[in-house]
């Protein structure tokens, strides 16, 4: 690294734009071409630093009309970039569809299409990361569910708005955000957390249209997925204990 160029061997000095400081000894560099762009990928060691204990645990159920709730009732919302794109991104794969095969402007096309898709994708991956790095600094312990995404990505109902909210991203990131810095990564049985009530622990069934949980039982009333951050935070004491 030289300032704001790399030194690649048998090529020799390139410019790049550099997002942020290497922090140790650099040990591998990876040269990615992805729709015309080139990124240099820069693995390096380095101390962990541990944050400070903030004696805090949260249960965090992932969800499609939000993409975390804790259990203590902080909500993260879900932005959907696929759902704002798909007007653009249809009329972009239509142009691709009127030209001709193997011609320049279909080649053209394909390209616009493909950095479309990134721009979604990048902006996806950028609010998962900030979601996971408030998550981090703020909990000593953070649990989730043990979903199994890919299974859940059959039901054609949910399959687009599950890909959108990029769970897997987020968990992702939590984990290896949580690793370096100290924090415990808990992962949970799903069955039932969303239907157990958190007061009283006895089932209440409702739809997945009906988004508030209130218990015949004991009278608790709050947001389903409150209700089963809490459900998650509590089978993950019973786990440890």
């Amino acid at each position: 690294m030289k300032g704001r160029r790399i030194e690649l061997s048998k090529i020799g000095d390139v410019q790049i734009k550099l997002h942020r400081q290497p922090q140790g000894t650099i040990k591998t560099c990876t040269i990615a071409a992805k729709n015309g762009r080139y990124y240099a990928c820069l693995s390096y060691e380095g101390e962990a630093q541990p944050l400070e204990q903030t004696h805090r645990h949260v249960g965090v159920d992932l969800g499609v009309k939000h993409l975390a709730v804790t259990s203590d009732g902080q909500f993260f919302a879900a932005p959907k970039y696929l759902r704002q794109s798909e007007a653009k991104l249809k009329k972009q794969q239509h142009a691709v569809s009127r030209k001709q095969r193997g011609s320049n402007r279909r080649r053209k096309a394909v390209k616009l299409l493909a950095r479309q898709h990134e721009r979604v994708a990048n902006k996806r991956k950028d609010y998962a990361h900030k979601v996971s790095r408030t998550l981090v600094n703020r909990y000593d312990t953070i649990v989730f569910e043990d979903l199994n995404i890919q299974a859940m990505g059959k039901n054609h109902a949910l399959a687009k708005s599950i890909a959108d909210s990029g769970w897997n991203g987020l968990v992702h990131y939590v984990t290896y955000k949580a690793e370096s810095a100290g924090r415990r990564i808990i992962q949970v049985d799903p069955y039932l957390t969303s239907q157990i009530c958190s007061g009283c622990s006895e089932i209440v069934k409702k739809p997945l249209a009906v988004r508030i949980h209130w218990c015949p039982h004991c009278g608790t009333t709050l947001d389903r997925d409150v209700n089963a951050a809490r459900n998650i935070l509590a089978r993950a004491r019973l786990q440890v204990s």
